[in-house]
């Protein structure tokens, strides 16, 4: 952890230069409008930090019937929750919502001091410009071009089960997947589901077994344990009979779908949902644009604390960063930190500013600094855990 003494002692060497701050539009641009972009927006808003929230209106949630696992709003359709949230933000004077996704991003160094700023330009060719970014930019499942697939995915057929598990609990249930995923997957929806079949796509190779061996040497007697059938013919296409949207047993919160897994061989076979496990890949390329570090194809935010990725005044939050949880409750969770750790940063800078226009010996300024700004942004943070 680095003290803010360091810093502050840093920040003294740094002085012999005018330490102005650059006029932007922002204080800060969010990139995303997704539950992480919208928690730092209101983060920001509340402290008065001006931001300006830039929404593609593209969602990873957005097939999602409902949302669940977010306390308070278990059942409430994504768009609703974007809706709500985007009505109070709204009432912060300094929150600005534009509809527009950014094309790029490009730091710029401010010609009368040592600090940057960005230049972000939108769809539509308009320029604005931020002290800070923050990425919110999400991440798009890579489906298979299966028939069917894509039009099932989030109704029905889902990747995370304590998104959309519960309400297809005691069904008749499938794992489609490579067989290399298999035991976490059945690890996942146990307690869930006893009647499973694992669908692998025709991926029962010695390779892939291979593979399923080195992470779970007795994955055998696991899928045994439960009763998992695996099914490896290859899947043609995929059939909705019913939609559980509209079918559903309201008395038992239960969404009743049904859907028919058709092969290119053989007779098909019916079952109620489906869990996932493919690949993502990063929504946006701005990440890639600004030459950001890279961690399984995720925005790597370890380098740093606080959101922080590897290039100085750029954070990442919810799914597209590299922490490894994929949830609302984290997305926020990451976007009130980006929120907080941005706030402090930008008050540094602020009083770096003000205290360089003023005659201070070395030892003034550090005491001066040290208590405008208290101690570490760690400290600070943990504080404020406490109090939430």
């Amino acid at each position: 952890m680095v003290r803010l003494s360091t810093l502050v002692s840093s920040l003294a060497l740094a002085l012999t230069a005018s330490a102005a701050i650059p006029a932007t539009d922002f204080d800060v641009i969010v990139v995303g409008g997704g539950p992480a972009g919208l928690s730092v927006a209101s983060g920001l808003a509340r402290v008065r930090r001006s931001v300006g929230l830039f929404d593609s209106h593209q969602y990873r949630n957005d097939p999602t019937r409902e949302m669940h696992d977010v306390i308070g709003n278990d059942g409430t359709p994504p768009a609703d929750f974007r809706a709500a949230a985007r009505d109070k933000i709204s009432t912060y004077p300094t929150a600005s919502f534009i509809d527009n996704a950014i094309t790029s991003l490009t730091p710029v160094n401010h010609t009368n001091s040592s600090t940057t700023f960005f230049r972000a330009v939108d769809s539509t060719g308009a320029e604005y410009t931020a002290r800070k970014v923050v990425l919110a930019t999400g991440l798009i499942d890579t489906l298979p071009s299966t028939p069917g697939l894509q039009e099932a995915f989030g109704k029905g057929v889902f990747w995370c089960p304590w998104c959309d598990g519960y309400e297809h609990r005691d069904q008749p249930f499938g794992i489609l997947g490579t067989i290399d995923h298999i035991v976490s997957s059945l690890l996942e929806i146990a307690t869930l589901n006893d009647d499973i079949i694992a669908f692998v796509n025709g991926s029962y190779t010695p390779e892939e077994v291979s593979a399923l061996e080195s992470s779970y040497p007795d994955w055998r007697a696991q899928i045994e344990a439960y009763n998992v059938r695996i099914e490896n013919r290859t899947i043609a296409s995929i059939t909705r009979l019913q939609d559980g949207g509209e079918v559903q047993n309201e008395a038992q919160d239960q969404q009743l779908d049904i859907f028919q897994i058709n092969f290119t061989e053989g007779d098909p076979v019916i079952r109620n949902a489906l869990l996932t496990n493919f690949g993502t890949a990063q929504r946006s390329s701005l990440p890639y644009d600004l030459g950001l570090a890279m961690k399984d194809g995720k925005i790597d935010t370890s380098i740093n604390p606080g959101m922080r990725t590897s290039l100085a005044g750029v954070f990442a939050v919810g799914d597209a960063n590299s922490d490894g949880s994929t949830n609302v409750p984290h997305a926020m969770f990451s976007g009130k930190r980006a929120a907080v750790f941005g706030h402090v940063e930008l008050a540094r800078e602020d009083m770096a500013a003000a205290i360089s226009k003023r005659s201070l010996s070395t030892r003034a300024l550090h005491k001066e600094a040290e208590r405008a700004m208290g101690d570490e942004l760690e400290r600070i943070w943990e504080r404020i855990k406490a109090k939430n």
